[in-house]
């Protein structure tokens, strides 16, 4: 292994059918004043609204609601959820739900008593929280696998006046204090955000595994999982309530991103910024953003990592080397990823979400480029990967 990492995650898990039995135990170390936050609705329906609000008077919390939080929340929904905590005076964030909700409670976390604009400090410029500032602690409740956002310090927002969505990977003071993951409450997710949320993980994955050429066990611990995900999910996809794959699901997708993986890594992380300028202009789904753009982001940049992606398709998909280049076997490797996306169903054209050829150049404008994969892109060459992905 390349580089030196200091490595540290606070966040305890409580994980399986019994796992909310642990959020009043949990409960017990924080104010009496808590901000519940959850989505659309869809808790109240499947019955986890009931059981998590049961736990909380029974911890003898005062509960502030805070409903709403939407896909790819918004820099306006922040600044409301902010509002909310420092008006009601709340000592903990509870997030019922998937990444966005969870997302949304850590951007609150830190905006709520911080003296100026969150979204410009935090999200434009990507200043850190300063030493000693009051940041409301967070815990999570999980209903949608996917982000990892449970076991991390990731948020990301949107700001739709300014084409911008941006995420922010905050210190360990604004991780998760814990997380209650139970695969059973993911089983009412629709097939579309069920599907989004497995690519999603395999795209985390797959940003942390293309870089580096040095023998890093990181990489070793990456392909057991991108195994283990493709594996389980050909089973969900036909068996939603099988509970061993989607709790295999679930559990890849929190180690997936929980920062074990990038230890002695550089990251490349560029279909998440070209996926999230999309996301900014149609307001999509963002597991699909990410599906919508892999396949041609993956191919461009394969010349300059051919090693790399040989391996990927050799010891992730069970490609045979025999009678076969280094660029066949790589290549090879990238085709048995689209043949696995086209059978969960992901979205495999970035038109099929409202992209037009119109949108390209303000798309282009709205990404970040960084240089740490295998290839620094151009904006041209964003602009090309997003045209071929139409």
């Amino acid at each position: 292994m390349l580089g030196n990492f200091s490595y540290s995650n606070p966040t305890r898990l409580h994980f399986g059918k019994d796992a909310l039995d642990a959020l009043k135990s949990e409960l017990a170390a924080f104010g009496p004043v808590v901000q519940l936050c959850y989505g659309g609705g869809s808790i109240k329906r499947n019955g986890i609204y009931d059981k998590v609000v049961a736990a909380l008077a029974e911890a003898g919390k005062t509960v502030v609601e805070d409903a709403g939080v939407m896909p790819n929340p918004t820099v306006d929904k922040l600044r409301e959820g902010a509002r909310i905590a420092r008006e009601n005076n709340v000592d903990f964030i509870l997030a019922v739900g998937g990444g966005s909700t969870i997302d949304y409670a850590k951007g609150v976390s830190v905006a709520a008593h911080f003296d100026g604009d969150a979204w410009e400090t935090f999200y434009k410029q990507q200043q850190a929280p300063a030493p000693g500032a009051r940041i409301l602690p967070v815990g999570a409740v999980l209903t949608m696998v996917g982000t990892g956002s449970e076991m991390n310090g990731g948020s990301v927002i949107t700001n739709h006046e300014e084409g911008l969505k941006i995420g922010k990977v905050f210190d360990e003071r604004v991780m998760p204090r814990f997380a209650i993951l139970n695969p059973e409450f993911t089983y009412t997710l629709p097939r579309y955000q069920m599907v989004a949320g497995f690519f999603d993980i395999m795209s985390h994955l797959m940003e942390q595994y293309f870089s580096n050429d040095d023998d890093n066990t990181s990489d070793y611990l990456n392909e057991g999982l991108m195994r283990s995900l493709v594996s389980a999910t050909r089973i969900a996809v036909t068996e939603p309530e099988n509970y061993e794959a989607r709790s295999n699901i679930m559990w890849t997708a929190t180690w997936a991103l929980n920062t074990l993986l990038k230890c002695g890594k550089r990251q490349d992380w560029m279909v998440h910024m070209i996926g999230q300028a999309i996301g900014a202009q149609t307001n999509a789904t963002h597991g699909m953003t990410l599906s919508a753009v892999s396949l041609a982001y993956y191919r461009h940049v394969l010349p300059y990592g051919e090693r790399k992606f040989a391996r990927f398709a050799e010891i992730v998909w069970g490609v045979r080397t025999e009678g076969k280049t280094q660029r066949e076997v790589a290549e090879a490797g990238i085709d048995a990823l689209e043949a696995w996306m086209k059978e969960i169903g992901v979205v495999m054209r970035a038109s099929e979400l409202g992209v037009t050829e119109a949108m390209l150049d303000a798309v282009a404008d709205s990404t970040i480029i960084f240089d740490s994969g295998y290839h620094q892109l151009t904006r041209e060459e964003v602009i090309d990967i997003v045209r071929k992905s139409l």
